[in-house]
Parts: C-alpha cells; structure tokens; sequence
C-alpha cells in the first residue's frame, strides 16, 4: 500500500495534508501488524521511494506579538502545538489551531507564505504567467501575514522538488533481520525476493573461477539466479 497523499501534498507545500495522510499510513501500518499476529509468515516492509526537503523546525504561535515571522519559535522557544484530538480517531480536530507545527520547505517556487494551513483546497503556490514562467500565486497575496518568498528552484517548475536524502526503512517479520545499517533501494526487492521463496532453481549454485588481480590469487564465485557470493579457497 502507498500514501499517495505525502507525496502529492509535500510537492505544492502543502504540508498539513501530507502530515495527515502520514497518520492515515501509520493507521494501515497498526492494521498490518495486527494481522502479522495471527499471520506469523508475514514480512512487514515500511520506506518511502524518495525524500522532500521539509522540515519541522518548531511552532507559530499566534498569541506572539509581532509579524508572522516573529510568531515562530525555534529551540526552547517553540513549546509544543496544542492540537486536540477530542474524538479520539487519531487525527488532530483541526490544523488551524493558535499554535502549531512550524514547517517549511528547502527548495520551492516563488510563492507567498501564510503561516497557516490551507483549509479550503490543497495550496497552489505557483500559477504560470503570460510568459510561461511560474510566478507566486496571487490568491494568497491578501491573506492576514503572508510574505512573499523568492523561488531557488528554475522557474519553469510550479512545486517544490525531491530531495537527496537518506530514506529510513522499518521492517517487522520474518527477514527483517536483513534489513539494518546502509543498504541500497535494490537489495530491498531481493529481501522481498527471499521472503516470498520465488527464484528457486533446481541447481541452486554454478561456480566460476576467476583471477583476482587485486588479491593475486584465485577466487571461486557463486552465482544463483539472485545474487553474487564470493568465497576464498
């Protein structure tokens, strides 16, 4: 399964949408480990296929005195957001609350910054002009705070972009073991692989012997149909 949402909302900055997709994931996560109880033949996988340069850097807080940029508080002066959850389904009531989540993003288009979550439609930062080129969306212009940012992002793109960072990868089951310290995005099809028993071959391994020209000697590798192996002798 896949939250589509963090990803659709994190492109426009729409972080609160993508931040409430992310509970809605975590959800389908707590159902799949449930069944994984019952089910002990289960492999549970949970990674992203790529990053967003976002980040929590701490809280606004509407109550500050002062323009928007001096409402967030950072370090010891962010606090926490008082969000609520009074019907108890996991998800905060409303994102509009008087202090919450101070997030931004490191790579966006021209665009005007509310402080504030977009309750009517997803956020569109970005609307094209008459030459082609993106230009920050108007509609936000007037909205109570709001700030006009320069893009660091060509202006031919309307959203903000990936980011290369290193995607972190939770696993639960039978051959999670295998999944630990740095690994390529590849190995984890070869983990599923594994786990499901597909592949098998009747001659399970063919040896071929090689000459190693760094080592200076000779060294036996075994094939499957999955992978590699080298071994000395």
């Amino acid at each position: 399964m896949k939250g589509a949402l963090i990803d659709k909302a994190s492109h426009p900055l729409d972080w609160d949408r993508a931040l409430y997709d992310t509970i809605m994931f975590d959800k389908c996560v707590g159902i799949a480990k449930e069944f994984a109880k019952t089910h002990p033949d289960t492999l549970i996988i949970v990674t992203g296929d790529h990053t967003h340069g976002i980040s929590i850097i701490g809280t606004i807080d509407d109550d500050k005195k002062g323009e928007m940029r001096e409402k967030v508080g950072v370090y010891a002066e962010a606090g926490f957001p008082n969000y609520q959850d009074q019907d108890k389904d996991g998800y905060p009531d409303t994102p509009d609350v008087s202090k919450r989540l101070a997030v931004f993003a490191n790579n966006f288009p021209d665009y005007y910054e509310t402080f504030r979550p977009k309750l009517d439609a997803q956020f569109v930062p970005a609307v094209q002009n008459e030459k082609g080129a993106y230009i920050a969306n108007e509609a936000y212009k007037n909205v109570k705070g709001a700030v006009p940012r320069i893009g660091n992002i060509p202006k031919n793109t309307d959203t903000g972009v990936y980011s290369v960072d290193d995607m972190i990868v939770q696993a639960y089951g039978p051959g999670s073991d295998t999944i630990r310290g740095y690994m390529d995005n590849t190995q984890l099809f070869r983990v599923i692989v594994d786990a499901m028993a597909l592949g098998k071959v009747k001659n399970k391994f063919f040896k071929k012997r090689v000459f190693c020209k760094a080592c200076f000697n000779f060294i036996a590798i075994e094939h499957t149909r999955w992978y590699a192996r080298e071994t000395w002798f």
